[in-house]
C-alpha cells in the first residue's frame, strides 16, 4: 500500500481498544478520513503525550497509507503541522475553534478532496489563533458565512436600503419581509452585509458587537445551515460558545 504525505486537520477523535483512538481527519489530498492509530494512549486510559496531537482543530502532517476501498485507513507517522501558542489552552479561542471544528463535521460528508476547504479551514484556525479578543468574538460569524460559501451556499451580498432583508432560504437580501420566519432585517441584515464584506479575519476588529446581537446572528447562521445542509440537527458547540463569549 503507497505512503501518501498530507495536512490534515482533527476533527474528532475517540478511544479504541487499551491504548488506541480512531480519529476524523479531514485532509488537503483525501477530504474526510477515518484513520486507527495504535499506541497512543496508556493503558491506564489516560492520553499520553502523543493524544494530544488528536485533539480536535489540531492541523497535522501525516505519512499515511490511503486505500480507496477501506472505510478505516493507518497511519505511519504524524507530527504538528502548526503549533498553536493559544489555541489549545485559552478558553474563548478552545470555544471558538471546537464550534469551527464541529461545523466542518456536519458540512463535509463525502471523503472527497476540495483543497479550496482545506485551506480556508487551515488558515482560519491559524488567524484564530493569533487574533485579539474583538477578532476572536466576531470570528464564529465570520467562518460561518464565508465556510458556506465553499459549499456553493453563497450568500449575495446586494444589502442596501431597497433590499434590507435577508432572506434565509432564499440565502439573497430582497425588497420585502419574507412570508416565512427565517429572515433578518434592520441592523441584524446590515452587519450580515458587513460581515460578508469582511476578507481578512483582522478586520473584524472593526466591527462593534455586543454579545446579544452576536447570539441572534448565531442563530440565525445556525438556522440557514439547518435550511440548507440535509440533516444538520443542532450544535452542541453552540450554547457553550454563546456562555463563553458572553
Amino acid at each position: 500500500m503507497t505512503v501518501h504525505t498530507t495536512k490534515g486537520i482533527v476533527l474528532r477523535t475517540v478511544k479504541y481498544g487499551e491504548t488506541s483512538v480512531v480519529t476524523t481527519i479531514y485532509t488537503e489530498l483525501f477530504g474526510l478520513q477515518s484513520y486507527l492509530v495504535n499506541g497512543v494512549r496508556t493503558s491506564s486510559g489516560k492520553s499520553g503525550g502523543k493524544g494530544m496531537f488528536f485533539q480536535p482543530g489540531a492541523i497535522l502532517d501525516l505519512e499515511a497509507y490511503h486505500n480507496e476501498l477501506k472505510n478505516l485507513q493507518r497511519i505511519k507517522e504524524f507530527r504538528w503541522g502548526h503549533i498553536y501558542q493559544h489555541v489549545f489552552s485559552d478558553v474563548i479561542k478552545n470555544a471558538v475553534a471546537l464550534f469551527m471544528v464541529e461545523l466542518l463535521s456536519k458540512t463535509i460528508k463525502q471523503p472527497e478532496q476540495n483543497a479550496d476547504l482545506f485551506y480556508f479551514a487551515e488558515d482560519a484556525l491559524i488567524h484564530l489563533d493569533e487574533s485579539s479578543g474583538a477578532v476572536v468574538a466576531n470570528f464564529p460569524l465570520f467562518f460561518a458565512l464565508h465556510l458556506a460559501s465553499l459549499f456553493g451556499f453563497r450568500l449575495t451580498d446586494e444589502y442596501e436600503d431597497a433590499t434590507s432583508y435577508l432572506d434565509l432560504q432564499e440565502g439573497a437580501f430582497v425588497p420585502e419581509q419574507p412570508i416565512h420566519p427565517y429572515f433578518l432585517g434592520g441592523q441584524l441584515s446590515f452587519i450580515t452585509s458587513q460581515l460578508l464584506k469582511t476578507m481578512l479575519p483582522a478586520e473584524l476588529s472593526a466591527i462593534q458587537l455586543n454579545k446579544e446581537t452576536r447570539r441572534q446572528l448565531m442563530n440565525a447562521y445556525h438556522q440557514f445551515y439547518a435550511l440548507h445542509f440535509q440533516d444538520f440537527g443542532t450544535m452542541r458547540s453552540l450554547p457553550i460558545l454563546q456562555e463563553v463569549l458572553s
